[in-house]
């Protein structure tokens, strides 16, 4: 008997963080006998933060359907969640997706998308608040299930997020066997990743960085929040 067919979309946009969709798409390109799709909203060419430039992407539009739909985060993440095109794809797609997910500030579009209302999501933490805008509750967690809905939160979560999925659809000794095979044994350099854990000079020179952009990012949530309003 022939194996169901699956069908992954990663919905990419220029000036991602590359991780945020290239640490899972390593796991979940894994799922046996599933499609893997990367699309954006012209196809083509996508250049993500640092200039590293994802090709032959397909257009949004072209997808009849997908049964797992990603969106990862980055500094263009509030600006694209205002790309009406985009938006409306994303949630056509992850209506009829039997898993709608997203890592990092892509859950900021996933809000957008009117998708996470009532609904537990996770986010970078430095942008997490701005998923209230969306009418969404933010959960600190690195990994957040709500439903079908999985979130995974900044940049390296979504590795985690990622094997958290791949669990689910395919099954924990098959994830753990993905695990290994990976060498997915993380033991960073500096054990700061995270506010809790970091001291305050780090604390002070991060808050330095987020906000030259934090105004722009807030007004850009907040228009595309008030749009679900209408």
């Amino acid at each position: 008997m022939n194996r169901p067919s699956f069908t992954t979309v990663f919905a990419i946009y220029p000036n991602l963080t590359h991780l945020d969709f290239t640490g899972p798409h390593q796991v979940l390109c894994r799922i046996p006998g599933a499609t893997t799709v990367i699309a954006s909203q012209d196809g083509g060419e996508i250049e993500a933060e640092g200039g590293l430039v994802i090709g032959r992407t397909q257009k949004l539009a072209d997808i009849a359907h997908c049964d797992l739909i990603c969106v990862p985060g980055g500094i263009a993440a509030t600006e694209t969640a205002l790309d009406t095109a985009f938006v409306s794809e994303v949630r056509r797609l992850a209506l009829g997706a039997k898993y709608v997910t997203s890592v990092c500030t892509g859950s900021l579009i996933l809000g957008a998308a009117g998708l996470l209302e009532g609904k537990r999501a996770a986010c970078h933490w430095a942008w997490r608040d701005l998923l209230t805008e969306f009418g969404a509750i933010a959960d600190p967690a690195r990994v957040v299930r709500d439903g079908n809905i999985f979130t995974g939160g900044g940049v390296t979560a979504g590795i985690d997020f990622a094997f958290t999925l791949l669990a689910e659809i395919a099954g924990e000794p098959f994830a753990k066997a993905v695990t290994l095979g990976l060498e997915y044994a993380p033991a960073p350099p500096y054990a700061c990743g995270r506010p809790e854990l970091a001291d305050e000079a780090t604390l002070t020179l991060m808050a330095r960085n987020t906000e030259k952009m934090m105004s722009q990012r807030r007004a850009e949530a907040q228009q595309a929040g008030a749009r679900l309003k209408r």
